[in-house]
């Protein structure tokens, strides 16, 4: 199990995996990724609930659940539904994030029913213990000390969203605040399993050696029977305009190897000035994309100042995304100079554009990234499970080859722009600090 925060983007496999979908009668959305190259399926169960959706005062309580999914059921006991994974030769796990959460299997194909039937069954019959939530709350403290108390990299990331973000969910740690985590009981749990976790506000994704036709008697079987929930509409709040720079710096002991970043607040496909999304995406790809990317090539191969450079933009969050940039700087070269270097490079964005050789140079990278991730086994499961759970649809990620396709150098430079030019960032360092 595991706190996720999926970095991953979750388009660019258009008109690649063509997926079958259908709903059940009670809302369940089901989508089938048939792939025959082995006899095994991955079965996939998104939650539309993630931290975001935490009420204040209970951060952490969406992962503490998914823990929790694991202690069973009152037709199958404590340890029963990962044993019976194990048994038959598959492999399971779960992850939360901040707009969903998905519990899977990857196992033979002739075991899929047995899976769904238990999959099914944890949706609406799980029985946790004041007795069994104590353990397992350390367990995740223990998870929040070793992953994020202890990371300086970790801390930083923390605090960093936390300043990105004045108003909207997204400032708080998926994994939760350790004073929040510590109050969570086991009634305010099971209010927040019964509210969300209903056929209605979850999407069931299998991938692999099955058909629709052949799945859709199992879905209907098993996940068809549970009855339908309330409705839930996914209250958020909204982010105000940032009106101030901000710089967060922490300095350890333990960090080995110093880094920089700076991030902007961005539109998404579902926040914001959306029509951005897809320049963004290539404006990412062309300014720290790789080695070929403007930054990589200044800040590595020209001035040999940073040891890597790049750009990130995640368009598939259900808020506010963030369009940043970051580089690690060589030993003894001073932050300030990544600092200008970066920036002239984004400046050079915003005053000249980009060209179209380059745009032309981006879309077919992304285009075969796309193609490569066919035969990642798993992939499309979590990239339709991700979007439908964000307020995508199926038809959006088979359209994504087409709007991506149809970006041009004019609005690379239009969307830096309206991302870039003028705008307030937080800027972070990790510093490096000498033992004393």
């Amino acid at each position: 199990m595991a706190v996720l925060c999926v970095f991953l983007p979750t388009r660019g496999w258009s008109q690649i995996f063509d997926p079958d979908t259908f709903t059940l009668k009670n809302g369940m959305q089901v989508v089938v990724i048939s792939n025959h190259r082995a006899p095994v399926v991955r079965h996939m169960v998104w939650y539309k609930v993630g931290a975001a959706d935490e009420a204040p005062g209970e951060t952490g309580i969406a992962h503490l659940l998914e823990h929790l999914m694991f202690k069973g059921t009152k037709n199958f006991g404590p340890g029963v539904f990962s044993a019976q994974v194990a048994r038959n030769g598959g492999q399971e796990n779960a992850f939360t994030s901040y707009d969903y959460t998905a519990y899977f299997q990857t196992i033979a194909r002739d075991r899929l029913e047995m899976v769904m039937r238990m999959e099914a069954d944890r949706m609406t019959n799980l029985l946790i213990s004041e007795a069994q939530v104590a353990p397992e709350r350390n367990v995740v403290l223990e998870e929040r000390r070793s992953r994020t108390d202890n990371n300086p990299s970790a801390q930083l990331r923390e605090q960093v969203s936390a300043a990105l973000y004045l108003n909207y969910p997204y400032r708080r740690p998926i994994i939760g605040w350790e004073h929040e985590i510590r109050a969570l009981d086991v009634d305010r749990i099971l209010a927040f399993y019964k509210r969300y976790y209903a056929p209605n506000n979850a999407v069931l994704v299998v991938e692999g050696d099955v058909t629709a036709q052949e799945l859709k008697p199992l879905a209907e079987k098993y996940y068809g029977a549970i009855p339908r929930g309330p409705d839930i509409v996914r209250e958020r709040t909204t982010e105000p305009p940032a009106r101030a720079d901000r710089q967060v710096t922490l300095a350890s002991e333990r960090v080995t190897q110093p880094s920089w970043s700076r991030r902007y607040l961005a539109p998404s496909y579902r926040y914001g000035a959306s029509e951005h999304a897809y320049a963004l995406q290539v404006l990412a790809e062309i300014i720290g994309g790789g080695p070929s990317s403007r930054l990589h090539r200044k800040l590595v191969m020209e001035d040999a100042i940073a040891l890597s450079a790049g750009a990130f933009y995640d368009a598939d969050d259900l808020g506010p995304a963030a369009f940043g940039f970051y580089a690690q700087p060589k030993p003894g070269v001073d932050m300030a100079k990544i600092d200008s270097a970066v920036m002239m490079e984004v400046e050079r964005v915003l005053q000249t554009g980009v060209t179209k050789p380059e745009v032309d140079g981006a879309l077919e990278r992304m285009r075969n990234n796309a193609v490569f991730a066919k035969d990642d086994f798993g992939t499309a499961a979590r990239i339709f499970g991700a979007a439908l759970t964000s307020g995508g649809s199926v038809e959006e990620v088979e359209d994504w080859l087409q709007r991506i396709g149809n970006v041009t150098a004019e609005d690379v430079a239009a969307a830096a722009r309206y991302v870039l030019q003028g705008k307030h960032s937080v800027t972070a360092e990790l510093l490096s600090k000498p033992q004393s």
